[in-house]
């Protein structure tokens, strides 16, 4: 179906882009001395209301160029510090036309011309209502129109290739920064303008020197919703007990913002996910990223109740508040509290490929996940030298799930419950200065404190034996195994840096801190006898009981200079290493290594910029690794840290190189990484049938990966056309049954797509995908393979709103000789009379009720095939009402 299908719509826009009849007028802006003014804007406007408004923006040579249609048009010229030019043209050809611009006289002359684009240095401002139609709902419909802007399905922001990691509305962070519950809930009718401001710092004086490689993006909403309550409320009811309610209410003053989100659904819909919630931090800015802890930061514990992306039902509460109040030009105080729960059954059916035997599984879930988390920010800026932080973050999480594992191995079968439940609190309290002392020399401080805790219990019970000669097992009925695990970590981390600026080309910098943790980490397992008699494995080497402490003490020095074209930034970091472990027996270490580091940059122009990154880094385990008594790991698994570990070494390298153009119509992004461990951790794996005995060791030369991302988009008349390609290559050791095995991963994924700019025709976007896998052990090799086509239409006509979205999946796995096809399907229709505060619309998901989705995995020591049975079809009835 899904062929035929997308060759006529191939025809259709190919035909449809062929006979749109358009012209070109291109030409040049300069100043009175034929210097080139690039960021010009030239807006076409046309003087009857047969066309829509155009405009372009000149490139570093001052060129500029706008497809027309025929007609006659006002062409306005302005640039910031010169007088704006109008002159009426008519288009019937392809036309150049020059112009040249005197410097204004009165700088207090007002520009009347409101700019669709406006570019300055590091910031980009446009005016949205150069861009819309009045059609759009939520702030990631706005920017999905924006030139040089994507928006992906989880909410990030992505800018000319650059990731957004911050999101501000009227310049205060909205819900600790983060862009996904802004993009998904702010009201479109709200928004005057976006605002991208690069190399973004929260501390102004810090701007230039601080190196930041954070992007902001400010929302300014219009004069009428400063001082007003707005946003909307929707309810909706559906085919099989399907339900979905929505709330955003906002309300904005000059000194006080409330910002209320809320959603209950059982349609899967996740506002915040508890991924969100792992990477949701508090405490240090990014000012402080780099230098802090060698530690390895583990949420093994917690990461086993991330929400599966595929499910077959789904329940989610949400609710969050965000407030932030200005008492004074001086202070401001905000916060937020976030509150969610979701609770999914899910099915999957594997086949686990092992070195000499093929397990097929059948997995039965039920999770849990409830999260809070709770912040309080002061910021206090005394004058325009000084700026003072103080923040406090608590996230609180209970989580459980339990997990029906039926297993197939030959004619043997057999069935293991799982049964997981975990609370976690976490602390922060962090306190940051900063202070511009003079011209030369600005100085940043911040002590941070955490504080983790979790407590983790599993249970596996199963009618055979499992672990066999594994653990100390008595003969039972039902075998039920008790997994009792505590994890403490507190940690207290200071940092202080010293800017120096020799002059506007050259800077030194100074870093000096230290790093102190303690972990306590805790295991009891033990198995439950049917009589009630605890058979606690402790005399067989089982039960940890380790205490952990690790300082990290560092100097770093670093050199920055400019000239021309040309900035690099050298230098090293000097980290005196000690830590102490306390179990069985003490062990202390002390260690010191120099670890240098280079950036490296190449600005051809202000849209054209190649990147070279070097870092000689160093890690060290979590407490669990170094912990020297055998612990559960899974029903099939018993796992033993190495308390001689030391710290894994590795280079890292990255080159990177971005192009945009709007007077060509492309953008170019390329990014190349590279990492090659001296020394590393790996896992050494010991097979007794089915089970495995895991331990960790330190390897020399364990690993070698490398990645490459590209993608191409070009404009082409009315049509965006993107080839994007990613390739991903690892190399790496293995020791299996004391054999030692040269693993090999490779990963090729390429992707084209084609997508409409029509105004008063649909938006269609149309694509196609192509992913090859193959994995390579002991000169075994598996390949996978999966096809994507998908097709994407918006469309906008009269009071209604059009959206479907449509993915067909071709999935081939040589490994096993399987093949599945299946196809995806979402589709909406939305009504809203113009000027009226209700809508309704009708969605649906799954249309073609499709059972299951296919992927492949590979880990140390095995092939999956994974098949995940997701929702069935489902429609939805929605009301919504905007205030």
């Amino acid at each position: 179906m899904i062929k035929p299908l997308l060759k006529i719509i191939i025809i259709i826009l190919f035909t449809f882009n062929s006979f749109s009849q358009t012209y070109t007028l291109k030409g040049f802006v300069k100043d009175s001395l034929q210097n080139p003014l690039p960021y010009t804007n030239v807006v076409a406007e046309p003087i009857t209301n047969s066309n829509n408004l155009k405009f372009g923006i000149t490139d570093e040579k001052g060129r500029y160029k706008i497809e027309l249609k025929e007609g006659n048009y006002t062409i306005k010229v302005s640039y910031l510090g010169f007088k704006n030019q109008t002159l009426e043209l008519l288009i019937e050809s392809d036309t150049i036309k020059n112009f040249i611009l005197k410097e204004q006289t009165n700088n207090l002359d007002e520009i009347i011309i409101e700019i669709p684009v406006i570019v300055k240095q590091d910031t980009i401002i446009y005016n949205t209502d150069k861009f819309v139609n009045g059609k759009e709902r939520k702030l990631k419909n706005i920017l999905k129109k924006l030139p040089g802007i994507e928006v992906d399905k989880n909410g990030s922001v992505i800018v000319q290739g650059k990731k957004v990691t911050k999101l501000l509305v009227e310049g205060k962070p909205f819900f600790g920064g983060g862009t996904k519950l802004g993009v998904n809930n702010i009201p479109a009718d709200a928004i005057d303008k976006i605002v991208i401001l690069d190399n973004y710092n929260e501390v102004g004086f810090l701007k230039n020197l601080s190196d930041s490689e954070e992007m902001a993006m400010n929302v300014i909403l219009k004069e009428n919703k400063e001082k007003f309550i707005f946003g909307d409320i929707e309810a909706g009811k559906g085919n099989k007990e399907f339900y979905r309610t929505h709330s955003n209410l906002f309300y904005y003053s000059p000194k006080t913002t409330l910002n209320f989100i809320g959603n209950l659904n059982n349609t899967g819909e996740k506002t915040f996910t508890f991924k969100d919630f792992l990477n949701f931090q508090g405490g240090i800015s990014a000012v402080f990223k780099k230098g802090f802890s060698s530690l390895m930061k583990s949420n093994n514990d917690l990461s086993q109740f991330l929400e599966s992306q595929d499910f077959l039902k789904s329940n989610n509460k949400f609710g969050a508040l965000n407030i932030v109040k200005s008492t004074s030009e001086k202070l401001d105080i905000s916060g937020f509290g976030i509150f969610s729960y979701s609770k999914i059954n899910t099915l999957e059916k594997n086949i686990n490929q092992y070195a000499t035997f093929v397990e097929n599984t059948n997995i039965n879930g039920s999770s849990k996940n409830i999260f809070g988390i709770g912040k309080l920010n002061i910021d206090y800026t005394p004058n325009s030298k000084e700026q003072w932080y103080f923040k406090t973050q608590i996230k609180q999480s209970n989580n459980s799930f339990t997990k029906t594992n039926n297993i197939r191995i030959d004619n043997n079968n057999n069935s293991i419950i799982t049964e997981k439940d975990d609370n976690q609190l976490l602390l922060n309290q962090n306190i940051e200065w900063h202070k511009k002392a003079s011209k030369k020399h600005t100085f940043s401080t911040s002590v941070n404190f955490s504080f983790d805790k979790n407590k983790p219990t599993f249970i596996w019970s199963s009618t055979q034996s499992i672990l066999q000669d594994l653990i100390p097992l008595e003969i039972d009925n039902n075998y039920v195994l008790k997994q009792i695990k505590k994890n403490q970590n507190t940690n207290l981390e200071a940092i202080f840096k010293h800017y120096w600026v020799l002059n506007n080309s050259n800077h030194i910098y100074t870093t000096f801190g230290n790093v102190f943790s303690k972990q306590q980490y805790y295991t009891n397992d033990s198995q439950l006898l049917s009589d009630g008699i605890i058979n606690d494995f402790e005399n067989s080497q089982f039960n940890n009981d380790l205490d952990f402490k690790f300082n990290d003490l560092f100097l770093g020095l670093h050199y920055k200079f400019r000239t021309g074209k040309f900035t690099f930034k050298q230098g090293l970091f000097i980290r005196n290493y000690s830590w102490y472990l306390k179990q069985s027996s003490i062990i202390e270490n002390k260690k010191i290594l120099f670890l240098p580091d280079l950036n490296a940059k190449l600005q051809f122009s202000k849209s054209e910029k190649l990147k070279l990154k070097y870092n000689l880094k160093s890690s060290f385990g979590n407490a669990s690794q170094f912990a020297n008594k055998f612990q559960l790991q899974s029903y099939n698994s018993v796992y033993k840290g190495n308390p001689y570990l030391e710290n894994e070494l590795y280079h890292s390298a990255n080159l990177s190189y971005n192009k945009f153009s709007m007077y060509k119509g492309i953008m170019l992004l390329g990014n190349l990484n590279y990492i090659k461990k001296k020394k590393g951790i790996q896992n050494n794996i010991e097979f007794q049938e089915t089970n495995q005995f895991i331990t960790s060791v330190l390897v020399n030369n364990p690993e070698t990966q490398w990645n490459f991302n590209s993608s191409i988009r070009k404009r082409i008349k009315k049509m965006n056309y993107t080839l994007k390609s990613k390739i991903n290559n690892s190399k790496y050791l293995q020791k299996i049954d004391n054999n030692y095995n040269t693993n090999i991963k490779n990963n090729l994924t390429l992707g084209l797509s084609a997508k409409t700019l029509y105004k008063k025709f649909p938006t269609i976007e149309i694509g196609y995908d192509k992913s090859i896998g193959n994995y390579t052990s002991n000169s075994n090799t598996s390949k996978f393979g999966v096809d994507k086509s998908f097709l994407n239409i918006d469309y906008d006509f009269k009071d209604f709103v059009f959206t479907f979205e449509y993915e067909y999946y071709n999935y081939l796995n040589k490994r096993f000789n399987l093949e599945n096809k299946y196809q995806l399907a979402n589709i909406s229709l939305l009504y809203q009379k113009e000027n009226s505060a209700w809508s309704f619309e009708v969605n649906a998901q799954n249309l073609f009720n499709s059972k299951f989705r296919n992927k492949n995995s590979f880990s140390d020591y095995i092939i999956t095939d994974n098949k995940k049975f997701i929702q069935p079809f489902s429609i939805l009835f929605s009301l919504n009402y905007k205030l």
